[in-house]
């Protein structure tokens, strides 16, 4: 056994495991759509390592997302489409063209006299340089290319955040505020009016306006429901936590009694610790 593998060695147990003579029966029925699901699930957990600092299990998080594209260039190859090279090869070219303050001569190791930028001036760039990719590919419109299998709260931060460079956006934050308070009076009345249809569509409204306040304070949707999904599942396990101190479960206690829990739960988080 080898002291330290390579992303080479990986590519080959990668062609190993799916060799029809003697690899891996599991592996060997997969396709492409058949593990975007796990590819899904592997960034999740990246995110959640990262998010609760867990440094020491993280390069194993990174190395199973990893193996989700070392996989799908096997398939890649198979068919004849690509192959691991290709893949890296793209993405080098990708990001030397989107970096010419980094690589002016926009060769990855020719002469560079790299130029002084700030971030705006990078991030303008950055997106000018996408908007120049995606007409090459024939994406003229400002909302092509995003993609449609994104989770639905991050989708909608793009797909705001392009009508934003174009002009189509609040100038700041209250405009956002105030279309929620609009929107929640709108959800308000479809309930009262027993329109289940209209209420669902009254809903998706005011989630998408609650997206426009994220993107206006520069948060990411998804992570701050990430978070407070995290802090709901710790303030409600110290509820059943009270109640199993007791012999109880959460069906044996009123609904004002869990509140008055939860309320109790709430306050005893430290103020460092509390999201």
């Amino acid at each position: 056994m080898r002291d330290k593998y390579t992303v080479e060695d990986l590519l080959h147990l990668m062609a190993q495991l799916r060799d029809p003579d003697g690899g891996c029966p599991w592996d060997l029925k997969q396709t492409f759509a058949s593990i975007v699901p796990s590819t899904i699930e592997e960034a999740y957990e990246v995110a959640e390592a990262i998010e609760s600092e867990d440094f020491e299990h993280l390069h194993e998080e990174l190395g199973d997302l990893l193996f989700q594209v070392v996989f799908y260039s096997q398939l890649g190859r198979e068919h004849e489409h690509f192959d691991f090279s290709r893949i890296v090869d793209t993405l080098v070219r990708k990001l030397v063209r989107r970096h010419p303050h980094v690589f002016p001569s926009g060769d990855l190791y020719g002469e560079n006299d790299s130029r002084s930028v700030n971030e705006t001036q990078v991030k303008q760039n950055w997106e000018a340089i996408k908007a120049e990719e995606r007409s090459a590919k024939g994406e003229a419109g400002t909302l092509d290319g995003v993609a449609a299998g994104l989770p639905a709260l991050t989708r909608a931060a793009k797909l705001q955040k392009r009508a934003s460079q174009v002009g189509f956006d609040w100038p700041d934050i209250s405009g956002a505020l105030d279309k929620i308070e609009e929107e929640i009076a709108e959800l308000r009345e479809a309930v009262a009016s027993g329109d289940r249809d209209q209420a669902q569509e009254e809903l998706g409204d005011l989630l998408f306006s609650c997206v426009n306040a994220a993107r206006h304070l520069k948060a990411d949707p998804e992570t701050s429901l990430r978070h407070c999904n995290r802090k709901f599942e710790r303030r409600f396990g110290a509820v059943e936590a009270a109640l199993l101190a007791e012999g109880r479960r959460p069906t044996d206690a009123s609904l004002e009694e869990l509140d008055q829990l939860w309320d109790k739960s709430k306050a005893g988080e430290r103020p460092d610790s509390a999201e």
